[in-house]
């Protein structure tokens, strides 16, 4: 069932401009959704799969909503600059940039390629930096930037997360410094670090998903819509009061 469906139909962003990066699918299709629910115009960027994106933005404008999708590919700077002249040019502003798309590089440090450690901090850092700076340009005061980082910045259970979980460590060091250089212009920055969430590229069955609920205190993956509900409370004016902080939603997975 789609997250327009049980969204409780506020207008708590009624004409904000929002660019989620990575929203075709998975977390970043549920905030998008979720934005558009609550009022808000959308952006979507992503990689490859346009079908998949052309699936959102027909699901928010069959519900009256305003939305665009635009082809980019994280790990180019030109690609990234692109998506944000183009949100700010076609839906006239910007006032939400939620950085979302990344990637997971899984291997042991030892003999780890580095040209693929190099697209991963590419897209999971390089990109997450040149988005932001970049929607800087149009962000006015009340400005949200809300950073898609991940538990494993925190928690590494098992071998071969530790390139991942060092870019999303450095989004999670990053999002406090944003909100120092931004608190005197009005402008927020979180970091949602999500546990386990069940997607099409990490569903909530078989044996590995098995193993990882066993040691989760809810003992269950999230859903892509409570990681869109955070993400709405963050980019609204109830969150005025909150920036440089990491929020965990993991169901337990970190404790």
């Amino acid at each position: 069932m789609s997250i327009l469906n049980n969204a409780n139909n506020s207008s708590r962003l009624e004409g904000k401009v929002a660019l989620v990066t990575g929203g075709s699918r998975g977390i970043g299709a549920a905030i998008a959704q979720r934005f558009a629910t609550e009022g808000a115009l959308v952006a979507i960027t992503y990689s490859s799969n346009a079908s998949a994106a052309q699936t959102v933005i027909d699901s928010i404008r069959q519900r009256g909503g305003k939305a665009i999708a635009i082809q980019a590919n994280s790990s180019k700077v030109q690609d990234i600059k692109n998506a944000v002249s183009t949100t700010v040019a076609e839906l006239g502003g910007l006032d939400i940039l939620v950085n979302n798309a990344g990637i997971i590089g899984l291997g042991n440090v030892a003999d780890f390629d580095v040209e693929e450690f190099d697209h991963v901090m590419a897209v999971n850092i390089k990109g997450v930096f040149v988005a932001t700076q970049e929607a800087l340009k149009y962000m006015k005061q009340g400005g949200r930037i809300i950073n898609i980082g991940s538990i494993n910045a925190d928690v590494v259970p098992f071998p071969g997360m530790a390139i991942y979980a060092m870019s999303k460590g450095a989004i999670s060091t990053f999002t406090r410094g944003l909100a120092r250089d931004l608190g005197s212009r009005g402008i927020t920055a979180n970091n949602i670090q999500p546990g386990p969430v069940d997607t099409d590229l990490n569903p909530d069955s078989g044996e590995f998903a098995d193993a990882i609920k066993n040691i989760m205190a809810l003992q269950r993956y999230g859903k892509t819509e409570e990681i869109a509900n955070l993400a709405a409370f963050l980019a609204s004016d109830e969150s005025a009061y909150v920036t440089g902080a990491s929020w965990n939603i993991d169901g337990g997975f970190g404790l």
